[in-house]
C-alpha cells in the first residue's frame, strides 16, 4: 500500500493512469491520496484500489520531492511505516505495526 500525503490540494491531480499501472506493476494493494487524481475511467480499470479526495484533469509537476518510509498523518489518521492499513470505499482503518 503507498499512502501520499499532496498536503489536501485540489489544485492539480498527483496520480493517473501512468502510476496507477505503475502501482500494478509493483504488486502494491492500493493507494490512499490525501490529493487529487486524474484518468479516472483508466483508473477504475486497473486491479488496484485507489482512494482519493477528488478529480482534477491538471497533471502535477514531476518534480521528484518525495520521501519514502517516514511517518505522515492526514484525515485524522497517522501512517507509520509499518503499520497495516486497510480500506474500502467508507474509509481507511490503520493498525499499529506490531512491537519489535
Amino acid at each position: 500500500m503507498l499512502v501520499v500525503d499532496g498536503g489536501g490540494s485540489y489544485r492539480c491531480a498527483v496520480l493517473g493512469d501512468n502510476i496507477g499501472g505503475l502501482a500494478v506493476a509493483n504488486g502494491w494493494a492500493g493507494v490512499v491520496l490525501n490529493a487529487c487524481v486524474r484518468d479516472v475511467a483508466a483508473l477504475a480499470e486497473l486491479p488496484v484500489g485507489i482512494l482519493a479526495l477528488g478529480t482534477n484533469p491538471q497533471p502535477s509537476n514531476k518534480g521528484g520531492d518525495g520521501q519514502v518510509g517516514i511517518e505522515i498523518s492526514f484525515g485524522g489518521c497517522d501512517f507509520r511505516p509499518g503499520d497495516e492499513l486497510h480500506a474500502d470505499e467508507d474509509g481507511v482503518l490503520v493498525l499499529p505495526a506490531a512491537p519489535r
